[in-house]
């Protein structure tokens, strides 16, 4: 079985900081209860020593919680519903709960989620960002428990990651497109996670290939239908002559094939309009999406098998493990 390593008490808190175990836990409950000056010797000894509050009882902390943390970014996004599932159909089996945590994009957030998680003395994490702050890294250092990252097979992990290289997907889908005749593309992007910048740079890499100028139009909002048919106006506003639109997921393309249909634009005639996943709505649509299709359920299935290996003494035998995209023609392309 994996070892948890030994983690930072309230006393060694107060030691560094040159206090009583009784002030430190009395910020805790309360900052302003103690002085400024004391608020920032105790905050940064937190820090410094990557301490993690323990909800749980004491019982708890010399032993395993049968407990697996998962972290992502949405609760409602069908992507990660399918993520989860994967994870939960190789758990359950094998005695262990999730506990979800959803950060809402935000590395912040990622941060407090984590702490929490980790405050419940969870047996392992499974992260769905690649990018963490410097505390995030401080605190699961200090956890010493198995860590794997999904959903990008690029960044560099920090132990152990499972999922696509959405770069070469986006240049892949974006060369088909250019194959199929179309030349004035507009990529249309939401939410800006570093997956999705990733994208960005694929579709970008592959119109440069073909000297052909390329046009993002990106949102730091979640994606929607309305989003996706908004921003359909804004491309033909900008570039009356576009041929072509690729969306980061399918949500929006979905929302700009239905604005296309009231500009009244052939699709795929007129105007190609291309996805990413490969969600089962894609399929039912009249035209059929064209779209990458991701494999999320298998990136959830792999990486709770990881864990469970991991957790059972068992080495990583591949610190970066690439799935496959499948790219599919449909009939809006």
């Amino acid at each position: 079985m994996a070892i948890k390593k030994k983690r930072p008490t309230l006393q060694d808190v107060a030691t560094l900081v040159g206090v009583t175990k009784m002030t430190v836990s009395r910020f805790l409950r309360d900052a302003e209860s103690v002085s400024k000056p004391l608020q920032t010797s105790i905050s940064e000894a937190l820090d410094e020593l990557g301490y993690i509050p323990n909800k749980a009882p004491d019982i708890l902390s010399k032993s395993t919680s049968h407990a697996i943390g998962v972290l992502v970014p949405s609760l409602t996004n069908q992507v990660f519903a399918e993520v989860i599932r994967g994870i939960e159909n190789v758990l359950e089996p094998a005695g262990y709960q999730t506990m979800l945590a959803h950060y809402g994009y935000s590395q912040k957030a990622e941060e407090a989620r984590i702490s929490t998680l980790l405050s419940y003395n969870v047996d392992a994490l499974i992260l769905s960002e690649s990018f963490h702050t410097q505390r995030v890294r401080k605190m699961l250092d200090t956890a010493g428990i198995p860590v794997i990252e999904i959903m990008d097979s690029v960044s560099s992990p920090i132990a152990q990651a499972v999922g696509i290289d959405n770069h070469a997907a986006a240049f892949s889908m974006t060369e088909f497109m250019i194959e199929k005749g179309r030349h004035k593309i507009v990529y249309i992007a939401a939410r800006m996670d570093k997956r999705t910048q990733l994208k960005i740079q694929g579709y970008k890499d592959a119109m440069k290939k073909h000297n052909l100028e390329p046009l993002c139009l990106q949102t730091d909002e979640a994606s929607s239908f309305t989003l996706g048919a908004k921003f359909l106006k804004e491309a033909l506003k900008q570039q009356p002559d576009t041929d072509g639109i690729f969306c980061t997921n399918d949500d929006l393309a979905i929302g700009a094939l239905f604005e296309s249909q009231k500009h009244k634009l052939k699709v795929p005639e007129q105007i190609s309009i291309v996805g990413f996943h490969g969600h089962d709505i894609s399929k039912a649509i009249v035209p059929r999406l064209a779209t990458v299709v991701t494999p999320r359920e298998d990136m959830g299935r792999i990486a709770a098998e990881e864990l469970l290996n991991r957790l059972q003494g068992i080495e990583i035998k591949e610190k970066i493990i690439q799935l496959p995209f499948k790219l599919e023609v449909g009939e809006s392309l």
